[in-house]
């Protein structure tokens, strides 16, 4: 059968279409991860060691399970098959020492963190790195491209990274200019289908236009991350309209990137629908760096149940709380 041709299935109890080729594809399209789920087949149990090789055929019945918390929903979000908790991401500049960067990783909850790609200090080979205070081990590393001005510069530097700690999940930025750091949204794309086609997964930062969004996702963009105002401007979510626009229209991940500066910023990001958020100076500059990481740590659940509870109507005018029938 071709890998393009769709099967019409029945899920979880509900008809699906798909182009998955085996089960296996079929949780990963569903951002999924194959070892976390168990699988029934037309009635039988399919085991977890050969999802892989287990062909998906038009007319399938399937019932895909999983853990929850008791009586709660298990409410992760997922890009390129890894499953995350935590819905914040943070960076690792701008801190007073590598123990500040960690106790305030710690403090957010963040299980991903940025890492910019420099050169090694070859006079001081022994000096202390990153990776002595926050273990990638534990927590994910996402080798970003901060800095670059052209699109082959950033291909050029995630190559560096991905030999260099073996990382396919990376985040793109191509910076227009200086003094905005505006993304220059042609050399993006550019770098984002080279960067697609050599195996990466790219998370990619973008001006908030829900068209170039289209047009990164289209180019096998991983997750889409428009700007909420300049770098490390502090300013808040700038435009709703269009990053909600983006987040209706995405089939991956949308977190906000760039301009949160304080934990009510992070909320309405949330609020918006996003997936996450993701932030350095906001928490890095603050006067109590450890403090505010909690805070918006906070902030990204706060926000992300207020999305989920559903927000009231707005209204043009005043709709009292207490019934005025009997009133005295």
């Amino acid at each position: 059968m071709s890998r393009d041709m769709t099967k019409s299935i029945t899920l979880n109890g509900a008809p699906h279409n798909s182009k998955a080729v085996t089960i296996a594809d079929l949780v990963r399209e569903l951002d999924l991860a194959p070892e976390k789920v168990a699988v029934e087949r037309n009635g039988e149990i399919v085991p977890r060691s050969t999802l892989g090789e287990a062909a998906l055929a038009e007319g399938d019945v399937l019932e895909i399970v999983h853990f929850v918390g008791g009586g709660d929903h298990d409410d992760t979000w997922s890009v390129a098959g890894r499953t995350f908790r935590s819905r914040l991401i943070v960076g690792t500049g701008k801190y007073k020492s590598f123990e500040q960067n960690a106790a305030a990783v710690e403090a957010s909850g963040a299980e991903i963190v940025t890492v910019a790609v420099r050169r090694v200090n070859v006079s001081d080979p022994k000096a202390p790195m990153l990776t002595d205070f926050i273990d990638p081990k534990k927590i994910t590393y996402l080798p970003n491209t901060a800095g670059c001005f052209t699109g082959d510069e950033a291909v050029r530097t995630l190559r560096l990274a991905r030999e260099a700690g073996g990382w396919d999940l990376v985040k793109l930025e191509v910076l227009g200019e200086a003094r905005t750091l505006y993304p220059d949204m042609r050399e993006t794309l550019k770098a984002t289908e080279v960067l697609a086609k050599e195996g990466f997964h790219p998370m990619v930062y973008c001006a908030d236009d829900p068209i170039a969004a289209k047009q990164l996702e289209d180019a096998g963009a991983v997750a889409i991350m428009p700007l909420g105002a300049p770098i490390g401007s502090g300013l808040g979510i700038q435009n709703r309209v269009t990053i909600r626009l983006i987040v209706e229209g995405a089939k991956v991940p949308v977190l906000v990137d760039a301009g949160v500066g304080t934990a009510s910023d992070a909320a309405v990001g949330m609020e918006l629908g996003c997936d996450g958020i993701l932030m350095n100076t906001a928490i890095a500059e603050a006067k109590d760096p450890i403090r505010m990481a909690r805070a918006m740590k906070l902030a990204v659940e706060a926000g992300r149940e207020a999305y989920l509870a559903g927000r009231m109507a707005r209204r043009m005018y005043a709709d009292p709380s207490s019934p005025l029938a009997g009133l005295i």
